[in-house]
C-alpha cells in the first residue's frame, strides 16, 4: 500500500494519471484503437458478443449444448467461438484486457473500492439493470461500442438510429433512477 500513496505523490504520475484527457484526445485515441483493431483482425470492435460467448460455455459445463440453439446457429463466429479455448479467442482476450485494464486504472489512480450493499432493494436494482442491460445489448446486436461506436465510424445508419435509442433510454432510466432515489 504504501507503494501506491507515493505513486499518487508523484508529480508525472498525476500528469498522466489523475488529470482526465481531454475529449479531442479520447476521441483520437479510440479512433485510433479502432482502426487497429480493424486491420489487425479484420471486424468492427466489440464486447457483448464474447459475454454471451462465455455464457454459453458456463451452460455447456453443467451439460446444456448450446451449439444447437437458434441464436448461436444464426451467428455463426459466436458458434464457432463457444468451441475456441478463451485464452484463444480474440474478443475474450479484448474483454479481459478491457477488465484487467480497468481495475488497474482504478489502482494506478487510486480510486478502486468495494462497496458494501446497503440493501435487498439495491441488490434487486442492480440484477435488474444487468439483466436488462444484457437483454438491450443482445437485441440491439452490439453494446454501445459495436452498435455505437463501431458503426457510427462505419458510417453505418444503424449506429445513428441506436444512438437515438440510446437517447431515449437514458432520459428514461434517469428519471426512473432519480424516483428510485427518492423513494429511499
Amino acid at each position: 500500500m504504501e507503494f501506491f500513496n507515493k505513486l499518487s505523490q508523484n508529480e508525472t504520475y498525476k500528469r498522466i494519471m489523475k488529470t482526465p484527457l481531454s475529449y479531442g484526445a479520447g476521441a483520437m485515441l479510440l479512433g485510433i484503437a479502432a482502426t487497429a483493431h480493424l486491420v489487425i483482425f479484420k471486424k468492427a470492435w466489440g464486447v457483448t458478443g464474447s459475454i454471451t460467448v462465455w455464457g454459453a460455455k458456463l451452460f455447456n459445463l453443467v451439460g446444456i449444448d448450446t451449439t444447437k440453439w437458434a441464436y448461436f446457429i444464426a451467428h455463426k463466429g459466436l458458434g464457432k467461438s463457444i468451441a475456441t479455448p478463451i485464452l484463444k479467442d480474440g474478443g475474450s482476450l479484448r474483454n479481459i484486457g478491457i477488465i484487467v485494464g480497468a481495475t488497474l486504472a482504478t489502482l494506478y489512480a487510486s480510486e478502486f473500492k468495494i462497496k458494501k450493499i446497503k440493501g435487498k432493494k439495491q441488490l434487486l436494482g442492480g440484477i435488474i439493470g444487468v439483466f436488462f442491460m444484457g437483454f438491450g445489448a443482445r437485441l440491439a446486436a452490439g453494446c454501445n461500442i459495436a452498435a455505437l461506436f463501431s458503426a457510427l465510424s462505419a458510417l453505418s445508419l444503424t449506429g445513428w438510429f441506436f444512438a437515438a435509442s440510446l437517447l431515449i433510454g437514458a432520459i428514461i432510466g434517469s428519471k426512473i433512477l432519480v424516483g428510485y432515489i427518492m423513494n429511499e
